[in-house]
């Protein structure tokens, strides 16, 4: 019966992951899809013209401009009329076409020669998916003034110039500001000044910036050379409006390159440069691609080198590799001590009672088993996401409704078990044997699997390391550092089945342990009810009552299975079956009832995360705490409780004049997971520390405590 269960809710939480129907490969850039130019007709006319792809349409009522009111006082934008019907998103709307062409009246000042324009706008693909609200800046040169025209150089009239990013300001076409082409803005050489080291050389133009991270180096051509881990000097720390804190070279600076070669012999290699940067105050160029080829000296093979390399074929470091294993390692241990595993964990000591010491080694050894298999199944769908091109962290399926009601289920269900409603694992042929001889193997299996299941709300110290780096390392070594945090999680376990001493301490089995089983019924009917306080924070109380009405009529099929354990009749059976089948409808319910907006600043004082507003903050210089929390991650709560909701933290925020910033990752955020992977983090919780007047930013631990906190704040602060 369980096992039926079990792969019914198994498939509805595969069923929850998002479909992928729509590639991104099948999506034109929003600069494609909507192609915006404007012209000044005259100095108080600006025509704006969208150029709409075919299978794409704009929306109306989201199309706006915005003129600098210092320099044009503008009139309200004309638009036509567009084609009338019913949308999905926003009801009753008016849409676009092929192409747009607006216009905006106004009185320009007089002396102005060119306007900054902001033009706000939101489209959707006819395929199903549609752009986020998209703003870009334009500049619109005017005809000249006759007033003020004297000594000025401005462009022919109608000539705007959009920028290279969507949301980046607009390339300065002035005589004294014009952008330089790339090769000339940044410069790029390499020599070759030893058999197995080549110089990296960036020459930026003065004006001009070089990311540090955004940089990468690999080998094109030349047989047995692989590149390593470039060797950057520090760099300068730098508050940037595309990337916020980031390091940059505004210098000359000389890269070593390390390279690994199987063979001795002189040959040629090529070497191709990806890297980035930006005009100080100017428009941000694209990622740009240089290749040199060099002619590497005769040396000896050095393949054996450790060190961290690029690419997913290059050699990783065994040191590296042996420091993120055991991080995995006692991470999953320390796991067991999070409140997320605890009522797993009461199951599992029930278990090794009732098995005895005699079967504690073989008990331990299909927990672990059950562990590895669902750490091996997590690590998987993961990766798999990943290759897809879905960015997730850790605990990423519990934003998923359905997954939260299933597991609601599943502990509910295990609840029941353990009252007496029904048995796993008997069945009619067996049922004068014992519970303990039935279910033996199979139980230790699914403990071990539930264990995985509830561990995913939980972030333990040492997990986020490895996870980092198992979200970006190779396929074979992220498998590795997934099954280490299972190593660790069943550690104790193993422990006691292979230790005789620690087997021995477990008590004798008696009596008291179907009373003790009884009473391990609570910690999962807990379980339940705290799963279904997320699904209220996800889906409101339609969620809620779907969830708890098919909870019940789920007690009542595994109620009525059990009583008919006995009948030899067929048909009521196959009725109770129906039943349980009735019970797993809210699953396909809950998916689609509408997401509710987030809770994240419900509080006084809070404000939502928004990369705008944290850019905003930053730029007058206040000091900015963010917490990055979601409502089903138990370690965010237990923190927000003993450090965040207390009167120390509030005094450290008002002595440090900071402003406290949170995201709520509940359900799924893009701009949220851009904020995790911005600070090498897979998941929740995340603190970040930005320190009053920039700096870098400072990452505190996923477990805090008030010391940590106040002392943070009191550097961000300047104290």
């Amino acid at each position: 019966m369980l096992a039926r269960l079990l792969s019914t809710i198994a498939l509805a939480m595969i069923a929850a992951l998002p479909a992928r129907a729509v590639e991104e490969a099948d999506l034109l850039p929003i600069d494609e899809a909507f192609a915006l130019t404007a012209q000044a007709t005259s100095r108080g006319q600006i025509e704006f013209t969208w150029k709409i792809a075919e299978g794409y349409y704009l929306y109306r009522h989201r199309t706006a401009v915005k003129a600098d009111v210092d320099t044009f006082t503008a009139n309200p934008l004309s638009l036509p009329d567009g084609d009338r019907h019913t949308d999905e998103f926003f009801g009753e709307v008016e849409t676009y076409r092929g192409e747009l062409i607006a216009t905006l009246t106004g009185t320009a000042a007089s002396g102005v020669n060119a306007l900054s324009i902001k033009v706000s706008y939101q489209g959707c693909a006819d395929l199903g998916v549609c752009y986020p609200p998209h703003t870009q800046t334009l500049s619109v040169a005017l005809p000249a003034d006759s007033a003020a025209a004297g000594g000025f150089t401005t462009l022919p009239m109608g000539k705007a110039v959009k920028p290279l990013f969507g949301n980046s300001e607009p390339i300065n076409l002035q005589a004294d500001g014009l952008p330089l082409p790339d090769t000339q803005a940044f410069q790029f050489e390499a020599i070759a000044t030893s058999p197995s080291v080549l110089l990296m050389r960036f020459t930026p133009a003065p004006g001009y910036y070089l990311y540090r991270d955004r940089s990468s180096f690999s080998v094109v051509a030349g047989e047995g050379i692989t590149a390593m881990a470039p060797q950057w000097p520090p760099a300068q720390s730098h508050f940037d409006e595309h990337f916020g804190d980031v390091a940059v070279y505004f210098d000359q600076v000389e890269v070593p390159l390390p390279l690994t070669r199987t063979g001795s012999d002189a040959l040629s290699v090529t070497i191709e440069a990806s890297f980035q940067g930006c005009q100080t105050d100017g428009i941000c160029y694209p990622p740009m691609t240089r290749q040199v080829t060099l002619a590497l000296p005769a040396g000896a093979s050095n393949a054996g080198i450790d060190a961290t390399a690029t690419g997913d074929t290059a050699s990783i470091g065994l040191g590296l590799v042996l420091t993120i294993v055991l991080s995995a390692v006692l991470g999953g241990l320390i796991l067991n001590l999070m409140p997320c595993v605890l009522p797993v964990l009461s199951l599992k000591a029930l278990s090794l009672v009732e098995g005895g010491r005699d079967n504690a080694r073989r008990s331990a050894l299909w927990y672990t088993a059950g562990v590895l298999v669902s750490f091996a199944a997590v690590g998987a769908v993961a990766l798999g996401l990943r290759s897809a091109g879905l960015a997730l962290g850790w605990g990423f399926q519990l934003q998923q409704p359905l997954v939260i009601a299933a597991l609601a289920y599943l502990m509910f269900a295990v609840g029941l078990s353990l009252s007496g409603v029904f048995q796993i694992g008997a069945s009619l042929a067996g049922a004068g044997q014992s519970l303990t001889e039935k279910k033996g193997p199979a139980g230790d299996f699914f403990t071990g699997v539930l264990a995985v299941i509830v561990a995913s709300p939980c972030t333990a110290p040492f997990m986020g390391p490895a996870l980092t780096y198992a979200f970006a390392a190779p396929v074979w070594l992220a498998m590795g550092v997934f099954l280490a945090l299972g190593f660790g999680l069943a550690l104790p376990f193993l422990l006691i089945g292979f230790v005789p001493r620690l087997a021995n301490l477990l008590p004798k089995s008696g009596a008291w342990m179907n009373t003790f089983k009884h009473a391990m019924a609570f910690p999962m009917y807990l379980t339940a009810a705290w799963l279904v306080s997320i699904l209220a924070a996800q889906r409101g109380a339609d969620g809620v009552l779907w969830v708890l009405g098919g909870a019940v009529i789920l007690a009542l099929a595994l109620w009525w299975r059990e009583k008919l354990r006995y009948d030899d009749r067929r048909w009521p059976k196959l009725l109770a079956m129906a039943v349980l089948l009735v019970s797993l409808w809210p699953l396909c319910v809950i998916h689609r009832l509408p997401a509710n907006a987030s809770a994240a600043v419900s509080q006084a004082g809070v404000v939502a995360y928004s990369a705008d507003e944290l850019t905003t903050l930053r730029a007058e210089g206040r000091a900015v705490f963010v917490n990055m929390t979601a409502d089903w991650c138990v370690s965010c709560k237990v923190n927000e409780k003993a450090v965040l909701s207390q009167d120390g933290f509030k005094t450290a925020l008002q002595q440090a004049n900071a402003v406290y910033m949170k995201g709520d990752w509940t359900n799924v955020d893009p701009a949220i997971t851009e904020f995790l992977k911005s600070h090498g983090a897979v998941g929740v919780p995340l603190y970040v520390v930005y320190p009053a007047g920039g700096g870098e930013a400072a990452v505190l631990p996923t477990i805090l405590t008030t010391n940590i906190v106040q002392e943070a704040l009191l550097t961000a602060g300047g104290g």
